[in-house]
C-alpha cells in the first residue's frame, strides 16, 4: 500500500465490505465491521460497592443473583463486581453450597 496514513499493521477500512472507521477520540481508529456496532457502553460498577451491602453466606437470595442456572459462580466481567468483593462473593457462595442453602449443580 502506498498510503502513507497507515502503516503497515493497520489498514484503512473497505467500504465495498461494510467497514466504516468508528468515531472515537483522537488518534483511535477502530474500524467496526457492517456500520452496525455498539460504540459506547455503560460501566459496571459493583453493587455491594455503592450500596455497602454486606456479604454474607446465609443470604442465599442475594447470592443466587450471581450464580447460573446450573450453579457456576458468574464473572465479574458479566456481574460488575469489584475485585475484593468477586473474592467475598465465591467464598460466600462455596459455603453457601457447603451448608446445602445453594446448589453444586442444577438438577
Amino acid at each position: 500500500m502506498s498510503d502513507e496514513k497507515y502503516n503497515e499493521t493497520e489498514r484503512p477500512p473497505r467500504p465495498d465490505r461494510g467497514e466504516v472507521p468508528m468515531e472515537g477520540r483522537e488518534g483511535d481508529d477502530r474500524i467496526i465491521r457492517g456500520g452496525k456496532g455498539k460504540v459506547f457502553f455503560k460501566k459496571k460498577v459493583c453493587k455491594f460497592c455503592l450500596q455497602k451491602l454486606k456479604i454474607e453466606y446465609k443470604d442465599a437470595d442475594v447470592l443466587r443473583r450471581f450464580i447460573t442456572e446450573r450453579g457456576k459462580i458468574l464473572p465479574r466481567r458479566i456481574t460488575g463486581t469489584c475485585a475484593k468483593h468477586q473474592r467475598a462473593l465465591a467464598a460466600a457462595i462455596k459455603r453457601a453450597r457447603v451448608i446445602a442453602l445453594l446448589p453444586f449443580v442444577a438438577d
